[in-house]
């Protein structure tokens, strides 16, 4: 695989609980989330791994799989294993869940990667998308306090790191719908999802 020395990091270890079945598993626009993310980051980085606690599920993809060095810490624990797995210097984490990620988008956010720990997008209410985010391996140390500690909200290590945001109209230039924030977490959802993919083609 061509693409920049960073490693694509596809995040799918969640237990989809509101949605009621794997929510990387399920249809959008005829094809399964995980692989619409898949063909949508193909080149942009050297490597390709998934996180995940339930690799069997996936193993039809080929792909390398881990399964959490921590167990039990949610996000941030599945991000600590991205990190520490990867085998660059910067990850881009992405969770298993957005149909309508935007490729030029994140290139632009892997563009910014250097000179920072975290390059993050926020949504128009100013919220950090920290699964559709660029890290490096200099938040392994502040993530593992915040592990240890069980302070697990995935932002609570920001203020330790070198963070760069992305808002408004850097977004604009490539999503400005902000699609790709959207996640498939219920059942509305993914009617809502199946419903733009038909109208988008």
């Amino acid at each position: 695989m061509q693409g920049e020395a960073i490693s694509i990091t596809i995040m799918a270890g969640g237990r989809s609980s509101r949605l009621g079945t794997n929510k990387a598993l399920v249809e959008v626009g005829g094809q399964r989330i995980i692989e619409r993310i898949l063909a949508r980051v193909y080149g942009l980085g050297d490597e390709v791994l998934l996180i995940t606690n339930t690799p069997d599920e996936y193993a039809y993809l080929g792909l390398p799989s881990f399964v959490d060095l921590i167990p039990g810490k949610g996000p941030l624990g599945g991000l600590y294993t991205a990190l520490s797995c990867a085998r660059n210097e910067h990850i881009l984490a992405l969770s298993c869940d957005q149909p309508f990620l935007n490729r030029d988008l994140l290139a632009y956010l892997i563009g910014l990667r250097r000179g920072y720990d975290v390059v993050v997008p926020l949504d128009r209410e100013g919220y950090p998308q920290s699964m559709h985010a660029v890290y490096g391996k200099g938040c392994l140390d502040p993530i593992r306090r915040c592990l240890e500690a069980d302070r697990l909200k995935v932002i609570g290590f920001f203020p330790s790191v070198r963070v760069r945001e992305v808002a408004g109209d850097e977004i604009d230039r490539f999503d400005p719908q902000r699609l790709s924030f959207l996640n498939v977490n219920t059942p509305e959802d993914l009617a809502e999802a199946r419903r733009l993919a038909e109208r988008l083609g």
